[in-house]
This record gives structure tokens, sequence and C-alpha cells, in this order.
């Protein structure tokens, strides 16, 4: 049987590469036989920043079992696998050998590996065939979806529209001028954002309503028109440009039956909040939790009382002057994170006019006792190449700001609803970000100050303090 055969095998290896310091090789290795044996679907969650080294136990049975696959990665994830674990399991044993096909056409390969976009595409033109999926990134998902299923228009195909339709050439370059003057007008977002309503587009939709032989970019752009999707602009200051951008706001609907009579393993570093449904709208007939075993020594961690809101004027001194004795006398690398640019920025400009040199923002190389100011993003797709911190200082807690298109679009829809947007949206999100970022302390021992008020005064802090258990309460800081 496929499982026992994937227990021995995987034992085997372990024990002929030495100890492995994650508890659940076997379990998740029978867990994902089972699934493939039956053809049914299963998903395992896994507590936010577990050991990376649970990926040789998904692919032990993938190498082992017969059944047509489909594995759907990440770009970091796929070069992990072609370049660290499918040698690993080569190296191991021959007969673990995994063979993958890339690209549009697998032919007769067993094991077809594919981005989220190559997904969508290979389900839509129906050369999935009875393949099973494996998806062991089920946290960005959603994300992933997403911007697959992105629509974007550049000034090309403005040009591109205008040259299929000279006729109406007049009006177009009307309607893009009106839409040029509302995205230009707008107040400078960080990263070249304004939101559009259904009414600034709804003038161009009339028009090439009446148009035939539309470009297929703007066939899609045209035919989902719904309010299921929202559009914003992306503004390029620099060239005086613009693109146009729409997106489903939940990516299920988009993909309703893709798991229609198909097994599926869906594997993820997910909240407890993550809602299987919301995961291309899975019904899994097993799922099954892997937690991390008990910790030793529970994080420390700082969080004094009666701390400043965000935005209360005395914020920003408050955020220097603590940052300041948190990085003194610290003899590794400290990280700082918030989202807010310009909040950062001027920490940063504040730290360095301390600390000199040590302070860097976004750099990949900083110094070993080095001060790392950065976004949240930014540091959740670095950290696996950056050295473990001593310290991790929230400046602000990663919640979602409604300044974003996309995340303002979603809180209205869930508002129409009548639904709780907060704790149903901003609030998972955010707790699985935290999560995700302080992994790195718990193996190393480091510590992790929050300097935000909210999570003293507000009445969702205490859902914060529960992701972050076990901890330790620092009342007071100590020289090290």
């Amino acid at each position: 049987m496929l499982e026992a055969h994937a227990h021995h095998q995987l034992k085997a290896l372990l024990q002929g590469e030495g100890s492995e310091t994650w508890p659940h090789h076997l379990t998740l290795s029978r867990l994902v036989a089972r699934s493939l044996r039956r053809g049914d679907h299963t998903l395992v969650r896994l507590v936010p920043g577990s050991d990376p080294s649970w990926l040789i136990s998904l692919l032990v049975p993938l190498a082992l079992s017969d059944a047509p696959l489909a594995v759907v990665v990440s770009g970091p994830l796929r070069q992990r696998l072609l370049q660290v674990e499918l040698p690993r399991l080569l190296a191991a044993d021959p007969s673990l050998a995994l063979p993958c096909v890339e690209g549009a056409d697998p032919g007769r390969a067993r094991v077809w590996l594919l981005s989220h976009g190559e997904l969508l595409k290979a389900w839509q033109q129906g050369r999935l065939g009875e393949r099973q999926l494996v998806i062991p990134e089920a946290e960005l998902l959603d994300g992933q979806l997403r911007q697959a299923l992105e629509i974007c228009l550049e000034a090309e195909d403005w040009e591109q529209l205008r040259r299929a339709h000279p006729k109406a050439e007049s009006s177009l370059l009307e309607l893009h001028g009106r839409l040029s003057r509302r995205v230009m007008a707008q107040p400078r977002h960080p990263d070249g954002l304004v939101a559009l309503a259904p009414e600034d587009e709804a003038p161009l939709r009339q028009l090439l309503a009446l148009l035939d032989g539309l470009p297929p970019t703007w066939r899609r752009w045209l035919a989902h028109g719904d309010p299921s999707w929202t559009s914003w602009a992306r503004r390029h200051s620099r060239l005086m440009q613009w693109s146009l951008h729409r997106q489903p706001l939940d990516p299920v609907q988009a993909v309703a039956g893709l798991l229609d009579e198909r097994g599926a393993v869906v594997l993820g570093q997910l909240g407890a909040g993550t809602e299987p449904s919301g995961l291309l709208g899975l019904e899994p007939d097993v799922t099954v939790d892997l937690g991390d075993p008990p910790l030793a020594d529970p994080l420390p961690l700082y969080a004094p009382w009666r701390q400043p809101l965000p935005n209360t004027p005395c914020y920003v001194e408050h955020l220097l002057e603590q940052s300041r004795r948190l990085v003194l006398g610290q003899p590794g690398l400290t990280v700082v994170l918030a989202d807010d640019d310009g909040l950062r920025r001027g920490l940063a400009s504040g730290l360095a006019a301390e600390f000199g040199s040590r302070v860097v923002e976004e750099c990949t190389a900083p110094e070993s006792n080095g001060v790392l100011c950065c976004r949240w993003s930014w540091w959740l797709e670095h950290q696996v190449r950056l050295p473990l911190p001593n310290q991790v200082v929230v400046a602000l807690l990663p919640i979602a700001s409604l300044e974003d298109p996309l995340t303002a679009a979603q809180v209205q829809h869930l508002r129409l609803q009548g639904r709780d947007w907060f704790r149903e949206r901003l609030l998972p999100d955010g707790l699985t970000r935290l999560q995700l970022a302080v992994a790195g302390l718990r193996r190393q021992g480091g510590r992790l100050a929050v300097l935000d008020g909210r999570l003293r005064g507000r009445s969702w802090g205490r859902h914060v303090l529960q992701a972050l258990e076990p901890w330790l309460a620092l009342n007071r800081l100590l020289p090290h």
C-alpha cells in the first residue's frame, strides 16, 4: 500500500540524513499518500512559520505514486524544489527520483509543475485531464490566483484599440484624457495606486459595447464589468503614464468547478480563521492540523501598557525613543517593520543619526549588528535569505490599509453584506503575517517588541496576543 511504502522510504531517508527538527514528517507523508491513493480532497494546516523541512514529506509520496499530478507552486518554491529538494531525493535513493515537466504541454509526463497562471490556462483549455492537484502553498493561493486573473491595460493597449477603431479615435482620446486627469489629480500614494469607481469607467464601457472586433485584452476587460471585480489605476509619475488594473474580489468564484471530480492535496501555513471554502472552494474530506511541539522557552515580548496610538501626534517621537532603547547594546540583527513609507523612512533617518551606517532600509546584506527597516511584505519575501534576527520591532501591526484600492473594495463588499469586515478580512490576514514574520525569532531565541499602542488599547489586541502564544512579558528593558 502506498502509505506504508512512503512511510518506510521516508523513514529510511531521514535516518540516513540524520535527525530532522520537524516532528510530523511521517504523519504528513501518510496523509498525502492516502489522499493520492483515494483521489479525495485533503487539507493540511501547518503552523505559520513551520520549519520548511516538511517539503520532503510531501515529495516522497508524490515520487512513489502512480497518479498523474499537477503540482502548483510559486516562483521561489519552484526554485527550491528544482535546486534543493529533487536532487536531495535522487541522492538519497534513485527509486525516489521525481521527474517533473514544465511548460505548456506536459505530454505523457506524470508530474506537471505549474505556476498559478499556468494552472488557470491549462484548466480553461481542458489540458489538465484527470490530474490530481497538489498545492503546497495554500496561504498564497488567494493572492496568486487574483494576480493570475488580473487584467492590465497599458499605454500600448490603448494604441492598439485606437488603431483597431480609427473612426472612434476622437471619442477614445477624450475618454482617455478624462481618465488621465482623474488619475493624475489624486494625492500621491506610495505605490502610485488610485481607486476608480464604476462611474469612472462607465463611459468607456458604453463606448466599447458599441464596437466590434475588440482586441483580446479589451474583450476580457469589458466582459468582467460586474461588481464582483474591482478596478484601480497605477500611476507612473516619472513617465507621466498610468495603467488600468482589474481583479476579482473573490478569485474562488472565477475558478468554480476546478476541483470537480478531481483529487486535491492542499497544504499551507494557515491561520486558525481560514475557511477551507476560500481555497478554490475546497470541501475537504480530511482536515488535519499539524502543530509544532510545545516550546521549552516562550517568546520574550516587550509591549508596554499605555503606548500612544499610531494616529496621535506623539507617536513618532515615542517610536523613535523606544527603538533607540531596543537597539542599544544589541549584538545581533534588529528588524523594524512598518508599512507606512513616511513613518518607516523617518524612523530609519532618526536611528541612523544615532547608530550610523548600521541602519539600512530593505537591504539584503545588513551588518551582523545592523538595524534593518522594511515593509512586512519585503521581510516575508526575503527573510529566508537573511540572517535570523536577534529581535523584531513592530512599529505598526500588519493590518491592511484601506488606502489600498483592492482592500477598500473587499471591505466595501463585506459591508454591503452586513459582515464584520475587520474580523473576517483584515485581522486574520494580519495575524498570519505576524506569525510568519516572527517564526525566526522562536528558532533563534530572540525577542519581539510591539510598539503599536493598538495592541493594548483595542479589544482585538487580545487576538494578537493569543496568536503569539506562548510568550513571556518583558516589563522593562535590561542591558545585555
